[in-house]
């Protein structure tokens, strides 16, 4: 992405407001996504650090699904609730951090009609609305645009809010390969290692700490990519049988594939449980295709470089070794 800082809202009159709801508020729920990602995680868990630090308001944060098991040996020791457990009446501000459309517009339904909704995120195709909407596509991640805020009030943020700042960064850039890394975003990574992030403990974290059971599952579903010449498709499916797999791995393996010269739109296929198969899509920005288009018409929505959906089913294999949802 080339887009300079200039092109980016910078939010001055958004992030003063969100400032006074802060310092005003008593009672915060900060909620992530349903199938949360490190950009999901890092953007509540900073918020939330960074919240408790500098302002006198109780915070709860939590989520739909659990938090990936492979972030708690980076973020700082937080306790999650899933928002069906609590009271959302006893809030008076609540917080909808990246992809707000997967669980943040289910808790609005739920809160007292005084309560202060504030949005944060970077989807383009966000419908969900709030009192306070932050939402721009140009930025990387929600990370980076928390990253601006905590700039904006000139409050100092510690190694464990620039740690779970860049965990998001990182993963939604794709290590800084994908197309939505601009030189802002370089300079904002640059800055959290300066507060004492290690992008080494990230990736390792993120990307790097894997089992041979997880190369073998790599083995069987690269095997099994299918290749459309026609339309410059490929497809790759992890099946029930092939064991558990979290949001990270899902996310190279379409990175991967989509970088293959020959591919302009990667899609991983997965069983999440035993009725729902989710889908993953990825290109690169030269394609000039914008794969969340393809995902609405499946329910879904994202980027229009990376996008997903999650549908009804079963992945089931056919007689000929192919697959289809049922």
């Amino acid at each position: 992405m080339s887009e300079s800082m200039s092109e980016k809202q910078q939010f001055l009159k958004e992030f003063n407001t969100f400032n006074y709801i802060l310092q005003s508020a008593k009672n915060i729920f900060i909620i992530g996504h349903s199938n949360p990602d490190p950009d999901a995680v890092g953007s509540v868990v900073a918020l939330s650090q960074f919240i408790q630090k500098y302002f006198t308001a109780k915070v709860t944060i939590g989520c739909y699904d659990p938090f990936p098991e492979s972030l708690k040996q980076i973020m700082p020791e937080n306790e999650f609730s899933n928002p069906e457990d609590l009271d959302l009446t006893q809030f008076d501000v609540v917080i909808g951090c990246d992809s707000v459309d997967r669980g943040f517009n289910r808790v609005i339904k739920n809160i007292s009609d005084s309560c202060v909704t504030v949005i944060i995120d970077h989807h383009h195709d966000t419908v969900t609305k709030a009192d306070l909407f932050m939402n721009d596509a140009n930025y990387s991640s929600t990370c980076e645009i928390l990253y601006n805020f905590f700039a904006f009030t000139h409050k100092k943020i510690n190694k464990e809010i620039a740690t779970a700042l860049l965990a998001g960064i990182i993963f939604d850039t794709g290590t800084f390969q994908h197309a939505n890394t601009s030189s802002e975003t370089l300079a904002v990574a640059a800055n959290l290692i300066k507060h004492g992030a290690s992008i080494a403990k990230i990736n390792l974290a993120l990307f790097s700490n894997r089992n041979i059971e997880t190369l073998n599952l790599w083995g069987r579903v690269l095997e099994r990519v299918r290749f459309f010449k026609e339309t410059g498709l490929a497809v790759a499916v992890i099946t029930k049988e092939d064991g558990a797999v979290n949001s990270g791995e899902i996310s190279n393996i379409a990175s991967m594939l989509s970088t293959v010269p020959s591919v302009k739109v990667a899609m991983v296929v997965y069983q999440v449980d035993d009725n729902h198969v989710k889908g993953s899509f990825r290109t690169e920005k030269y394609n000039n295709i914008d794969v969340s288009a393809i995902a609405h018409t499946l329910g879904g929505g994202g980027h229009k470089l990376a996008s997903g959906f999650s549908i009804p089913g079963r992945i089931v294999t056919t007689n000929d070794g192919g697959w289809k949802i049922q």
